[in-house]
């Protein structure tokens, strides 16, 4: 028989009655995550799959299981996982590890969206294409993505171990004719 006194409860976030007000949970969720212990779950109740969510959460360490309640509402059961994040990278990105170092550093935790993002693609303007710049979020994000996609430049980044911050380095493209 295994010794239960050792395991972690789940947290547990019922972000319904956001939902149901009109409002928009993300924040309430990650603000959750943020409080969750090492090797502590997440049990999510919402009014939908909230499928979006499962791609931020397994970038932030974290398995699904997702199973509809009574009166169509489902609840996601979120485990850590016993592995380190994996390295998400644009599709152009080869091989980042053979990139240069980062000519540029910037910390952007403390920032609210969308000024991380404004912050990364200037930076990325005034510097030469072939150059890497790295920053530090608070988040993962997913709004810069395509935005890099489409001016050219690669990426490549993942949590750290603990989940609580986002890295991310930046190729700058081509300089556009």
């Amino acid at each position: 028989m295994s010794d239960i006194s050792n395991e972690i409860a789940p947290k547990v976030l019922d972000v319904r009655p956001i939902l149901k007000s009109g409002g928009e949970p993300f924040q309430a969720i990650m603000d959750a995550v943020q409080g969750l212990v090492p090797g502590q779950a997440l049990k999510l109740i919402a009014t939908f799959r909230p499928q979006p969510l499962f791609r931020v959460m397994a970038g932030r360490g974290f398995d699904h299981e997702a199973r509809e309640i009574d009166g169509g509402d489902w609840e996601v059961l979120f485990t850590p996982q016993s592995k380190a994040a994996p390295v998400e990278t644009s599709v152009d990105a080869d091989r980042p590890e053979t990139w240069p170092d980062p000519s540029l550093h910037l910390d952007l935790a403390d920032l609210d969206p969308p000024e991380p993002m404004v912050r990364i693609l200037a930076a990325a303007e005034e510097i030469d294409p072939g150059d890497v710049l790295f920053a530090l979020l608070s988040r993962e994000p997913l709004f810069l993505f395509p935005e890099l996609t489409k001016r050219g430049h690669q990426w490549a980044g993942n949590f750290d171990k603990t989940g609580s911050a986002y890295r991310i380095l930046v190729r700058v493209g081509r300089a556009k004719e």
